[in-house]
């Protein structure tokens, strides 16, 4: 543990176990090099705490990703020794800190990759970027198939100091779109025409993040897909049992843990009396009317975690039933053994609270 202990902590607040968090790391990541494939781990979710992200290069991650350029600089101040890749396509006002402090970009306009160039000459530096295909999710990347060979040759023939590093692709975060041999092989086979047109073969043909990882697990990625750019996968490891259906029994799903104070407990209606409008978020909530039930109220709220549905009570028979922006209501009702005032109780979650948690400064951080 770090400093503090927990005779110091003021609750709510946010367990990170670094040990676990390393043996997640290492095992994805070994997983991966068996198959050819590097990580790129990606600390944003985190918000680049350096403790933990400090994990993911003692892990084995062949590069740290990031989609926010503070989170780069932090750690590069910070002292991690690693290839930095910037995920996010460049805003025209980040160009100059992304050349001083990134090593790769991923990237889809020429005009913002004309500009790479110039900065990289005012620098007198080199800068390697990814060139995204959009391949149906509709987020980043070039949709065209010759729009994106013809962007491929231009780096590689008139930009002196950027480097054709590669090409990927991002599936699953908008659109949804779930990573398949298909998609990924229309990746490669365009990856290929490049390489034909160039006469050398690309370092890194990237094949998406965490919702590639079934495909390496039931052993059908496409051979040429050699990266993977992986935080939840690494991190919890939820969305791969609960929405994927695999087991991930071997994954710590414990890493990151919220711990709150119970400051009301009460026997009260399960549906609120009188008209009912919109909440505080502009929201009209609908609730089901199971009588009188004994609740709990937490001292943390929606601007601690973002979406209590997220949260998984780490006591059997706590039930979350809502929350506002700085409670969290559950059921207690089930439970074996009654909460008391006073107590606290841990919650693991999926992505969205980890990302909301690490980013408040009023929630203090403990290492184990």
């Amino acid at each position: 543990m770090n400093q503090k202990t927990y005779s110091d902590i003021k609750y709510p607040m946010l367990e990170i176990n670094l040990k676990k968090v390393y043996e997640n790391v290492r095992k994805i990541v070994e997983m991966c090099n068996q198959r050819g494939i590097s990580i790129a781990g990606v600390v944003k979710g985190f918000n680049a705490i350096p403790e933990v992200s400090l994990q993911f290069v003692h892990a084995g991650c062949q590069y740290i990703a990031s989609s926010r350029m503070d989170q780069i600089i932090k750690l590069k101040e910070y002292g991690l020794n690693k290839p930095f890749m910037m995920l996010r396509i460049p805003m025209f006002s980040e160009i100059k800190e992304i050349v001083k402090f990134a090593h790769i970009s991923l990237n889809s306009e020429m005009e913002t990759l004309n500009m790479i160039q110039k900065e990289c000459e005012s620098q007198g530096k080199n800068h390697k970027v990814i060139l995204m295909l959009d391949l149906g999710d509709l987020r980043e990347g070039v949709f065209d198939k010759a729009e994106f060979i013809n962007l491929a040759i231009h780096v590689e023939n008139h930009l002196r100091n950027v480097e054709l590093y590669g090409v990927g692709t991002n599936l699953g975060c908008y659109g949804a779109i779930v990573p398949t041999i298909e998609n990924l092989r229309r990746l490669c086979n365009i990856a290929e025409i490049i390489e034909s047109k160039i006469n050398r073969k690309l370092d890194i043909i990237s094949g998406g993040a965490t919702s590639s990882l079934p495909l390496i697990i039931d052993g059908k990625m496409p051979k040429r897909i050699n990266n993977l750019r992986v935080g939840e996968g690494i991190l919890l490891a939820e969305d791969l049992e609960k929405f994927w259906g695999y087991d991930m029994k071997h994954m710590h799903k414990d890493t990151f843990i919220l711990k709150a104070q119970i400051v009301e407990i009460k026997n009260k209606p399960t549906h609120p009396i009188g008209k009912v409008f919109i909440d505080a978020f502009g929201r009209k909530p609908t609730y089901e009317d199971n009588g009188i039930r004994k609740r709990a109220l937490l001292a943390v709220g929606k601007q601690d975690f973002g979406l209590h549905d997220k949260l998984i009570p780490q006591k059997q028979g706590v039930k979350i039933i809502g929350s506002s922006s700085d409670h969290l209501i559950v059921d207690i009702e089930d439970c074996d053994i009654e909460p008391k005032l006073g107590d606290i109780l841990g919650f693991l979650m999926y992505y969205p609270p980890m990302m909301y948690l690490t980013e408040n400064s009023s929630i203090p951080k403990i290492f184990i």
